[in-house]
Formats: structure tokens, C-alpha cells, sequence
């Protein structure tokens, strides 16, 4: 790709130390250099961060909230550039791509429509009470591969409303879309506000432990998320971990079965399936589990894998190698486990492509149905009794999100509540609004993101309690 990325720091497009490869998945070749820091560019970035938060603190919310608007108009103005070239780093279809860097807009714009007002706790006998909130300082976000834009903006757009300068590090797999967006910042952001340092995942400790770093925010596995947690508590930190999930789909016997089984099988192949709020594992009734599977195998038989940047594409290839050999591993070990109905190998081309697969028959400790597979499979499971599966949904160390599928929608909606995950959605899935919270239990996670909750994970809580001096 002829395009010469560069690194935004202290408002100037700054090469690396060193370039490093950037793998298109649908060929499993290099076709674009990326620009690597170094420490020293790090602390470069959180100086110039450090050095332009108290200036941008102090610029009216509206000044700074207009700046938020422009980045959304500017990357309105280039969707189809971002879309594409999002495509070719990450490998989702054409029309995902385009759909997340218009989510994007819209998540910036929603932000940029947030005021956190004082609120006043008390106010009587000459006594009141004034809860402020104030920018915490530097944050950082550290961004994972599947979703690269729009997981930057859910945290760029509540920290820079709020007054906080950010240093940006993408995931070395999906860094150029974010350099992209460092260039358009640049000639509407005043230099420091965002900083983006790129690497090949070798800095990850040095900024969650920084003394200038007052928060990181963290989209990714919950593998890493506990090392950001653990390197964050040198400093008490304040952090905002969205991490991996296993979400489960309950569906009911009120349903018709071919209708369910499509929606269930987009909210688990959407993104190849690498969504950490995709449907991971399915629990049918067993009275329509044949047919219930058997649809899952026709849509999955019907897909098109193929490279995400031609026309009719529905499935694009997995994202990077390490995560195809992964999920490999899970298909076959189910295979020795359950019935593969669909799917199952690899594609004998170039890139990392395996198609939509379906397995049934497997029991609850296969490790396809306990891990997060992250990937297009689907395991899909029986049960007889609303209460055992219930359990069996809670089972796991993770609550994310998941769905109940039912026509009597107050029965459903009883059933939702009582799934232990952050967000249950009732006949339909990954409903995502930037205005709505979203937030992980258990492993899944720790603070929100999105809506007023996650503008004040960027926002410190200051109590002015005063009252009135008596009369000498």
C-alpha cells in the first residue's frame, strides 16, 4: 500500500524508530508498514499529553465538544477510505466495515451531546453540598483487532468531553485505521490532546504503569485485562477493563425455530464471530433441537468466505494467525466431542479462512462450549428444564452479554434477569447504543462504556461542602 503511516505525537505526524508488517488476513501477506515507537517516543507522547491537558481542561465543554462534532464530520466525510482500508487490515466484509466507522460517527457525536452538570447533594440551614466532576488527567486506551475504530471512539470521545488528553496504542495487527484517524485529528485537535504510539505490543506495561497515566481503558481478553489490572495498582490507577465473554443464547419453546435459528446465527457469525459480545453458545429445547440445528447448517452451507473487500462476501477470513490456530484447536477437539454439521476445515487458499461451523451434541465441559472461541463457530446444546438451563448459562467465569428468545415476552423477559451478565438482550442482539451502558460482571469486565456511566469513568467525583460563617 503506498501510503507512508505515521504516528501522531504532540500534533506532529512522527515516524517510528523501526516498521513493522501488516498482514491483509484474506492473504496472509504483508501490505502495509507500520511505524513502531520505542520507549522514548512514549514518553515523548505522555509529555506532550501531560504538558496540553490543563490548557484543554480549561476550554469551555462547548469548545471541546465542537471539536469532537468535527472529528465525526471529517470521518463521515472519508467512510469509504476508512471502510476499506479497515477491511484490508482486519478482514471483516466491505459493508461491517463500512457499518462500524459510521457506528464511530455516531458514538462521537453522541458524546459530544454529553454535559456532566454539578449536582447538588444538599442545600439547607446554610449548608450545600456540590458534587463537581473533573478530567482525571492523562488516559490511555489500548485497543484490540476486531473492532478497532469504534472501541478507540467509545473511549476517545467521553475522555476528550470531559478534559482529558489520551495517548491511543492500537493492537500491532489494526494499527493503520487508527494512524488514519491520527492524521485527520491532527488539523482540528490541538497538539497533545490525542497521541498514538504504535508497537508490537512491547510498551502494554510501560503504559499501565506510568505515573503520568491517571487511567487506562482496555478492550481485549481477560487474560491481558487482569496483567493491565495488576500493572495498574502500582499507581491506584483508575481502569475500565471491557474484556472477553461467553454469551450465551436461551432460546424458548414458544418460537418458531427457523425464524430464531437465522437471528441466532447472525448474532454468533457477524465479524467472523470475533465479537466479544457474539453469541458464543446456544441452548435449544429439545423438542425443536434437529430442526433448530439443521437450519444453523443451511445458513452456515449458504455463506460466502471469501476476501471481505469483494462484492457478496458474507464471512471474511479470521483475523490473524494466532487466533485461526486457536480456533483450529477448538473445532477439532469438538469434532472427537460432538457432530460438526457444517463447516469444520480450514479453506485450502491463501489467508486464514474457516467458513461458519456448527457443532452439536457436545456436553457442557467441552472446552468449545466453556472458552471463548472468538471465532465462526457455534457449539449448540439441549435442555429440558428452564431452571438447569439457567445453571448451566451461569456456569462460566464470565457474564458479558447473552439473549433470551421467546414470544411471550414477559416470560422471556423473566428469564433474562435472572442471567448473570451485564447486558441480556429479549429477541434480539448486540442492540448497541451510545447512549445505553454497557458493562461486563464477573470476568467480563470492570467499570462502563458508553452513555452517562462511561462518560464519568473519565470524570473524578469532587465534593465542595460548605457553609455559611456565623456573624462575629
Amino acid at each position: 500500500m503506498d501510503h507512508d503511516f505515521r504516528m501522531l505525537i504532540d500534533g506532529e505526524l512522527t515516524p517510528g524508530v523501526s516498521q513493522f508488517d501488516v498482514v491483509n488476513p484474506a492473504t496472509g501477506t504483508a501490505f502495509a508498514q507500520c511505524p513502531k515507537a520505542d520507549e522514548a517516543l512514549l514518553e515523548r507522547a505522555v509529555a506532550a499529553a501531560k504538558r496540553a491537558q490543563p490548557g484543554w481542561a480549561a476550554t469551555p465543554v462547548e469548545e471541546r465538544a465542537a471539536l469532537v462534532n468535527q472529528l465525526a464530520d471529517a470521518l463521515e466525510a472519508r467512510i469509504g477510505e476508512f471502510a476499506s482500508l479497515l477491511t484490508s487490515e482486519q478482514g471483516k466484509p466491505l459493508d461491517q466495515a463500512g457499518y462500524e466507522i459510521m457506528g464511530s460517527v455516531f458514538t462521537l457525536r453522541a458524546f459530544a451531546a454529553m454535559r456532566v452538570e454539578p449536582k447538588v447533594l444538599k442545600d439547607e440551614g446554610g449548608n450545600r453540598v456540590v458534587e463537581h466532576r473533573t478530567p482525571l488527567g492523562v488516559v490511555a486506551s489500548i485497543t484490540p483487532w476486531n473492532f478497532p475504530v469504534i472501541l478507540l471512539m467509545n473511549k476517545l470521545g467521553p475522555a476528550l468531553v470531559t478534559g482529558n488528553c489520551m495517548i491511543a496504542k492500537p493492537a500491532p495487527t489494526t494499527p493503520l485505521t487508527t494512524l488514519l484517524f491520527g492524521e485527520m485529528a491532527q488539523a482540528i485537535l490541538p497538539p497533545g490532546v490525542l497521541n498514538i504510539v504504535c508497537d508490537q505490543n512491547e510498551l502494554g506495561a510501560l503504559i499501565t504503569g506510568h505515573p503520568d497515566i491517571a487511567k487506562v481503558a482496555f478492550t481485549g481478553s481477560t487474560a491481558t485485562g487482569k496483567k493491565v489490572m495488576a500493572s495498574s495498582a502500582g499507581t491506584v490507577k483508575r481502569v475500565t477493563l471491557e474484556l472477553g465473554g461467553n454469551d450465551a443464547a436461551i432460546v424458548l419453546d414458544d418460537v418458531d425455530a427457523r425464524q430464531v435459528a437465522q437471528k441466532v446465527y447472525q448474532g454468533a457469525m457477524t465479524n467472523a464471530g470475533q465479537i466479544c459480545i457474539a453469541i458464543k453458545r446456544a441452548y435449544v429445547p429439545a423438542p425443536m433441537y434437529d430442526e433448530f440445528c439443521d437450519e444453523l447448517a443451511k445458513l452456515a452451507k449458504a455463506a460466502i468466505v471469501d476476501d471481505g473487500s469483494k462484492q457478496g462476501t458474507t464471512i471474511g477470513p479470521i483475523q490473524n494467525q494466532m487466533q485461526f490456530d486457536k480456533v483450529k484447536a477448538l473445532i477439532d477437539d469438538a469434532r472427537t466431542r460432538g457432530t460438526v454439521l457444517a463447516g469444520g476445515e480450514a479453506l485450502d487458499r491463501p489467508g486464514y479462512f474457516m467458513p461458519p461451523t456448527i457443532v452439536r451434541d457436545l456436553d457442557d465441559d467441552a472446552p468449545l462450549v466453556r472458552e471463548e472461541q472468538f471465532g465462526p463457530v457455534l457449539p449448540v446444546l439441549k435442555y429440558d428444564d428452564i431452571d438447569d438451563v439457567i445453571a448451566r448459562a451461569n456456569d462460566s467465569d464470565y457474564g458479558l452479554g447473552g439473549t433470551v428468545w421467546g414470544k411471550d415476552l414477559a416470560r422471556a423477559t423473566d428469564v433474562a434477569m435472572r442471567i448473570d451478565s451485564g447486558t441480556v438482550w429479549v429477541n434480539q442482539h448486540m442492540a448497541i447504543d451510545a447512549n445505553i451502558p454497557f458493562r461486563g460482571v464477573k470476568q467480563s469486565g470492570l467499570g462502563a462504556e458508553l452513555g452517562e456511566a462511561g462518560l464519568l469513568e473519565y470524570t473524578q467525583a469532587h465534593i465542595v461542602n460548605a457553609i455559611a460563617l456565623e456573624d462575629a
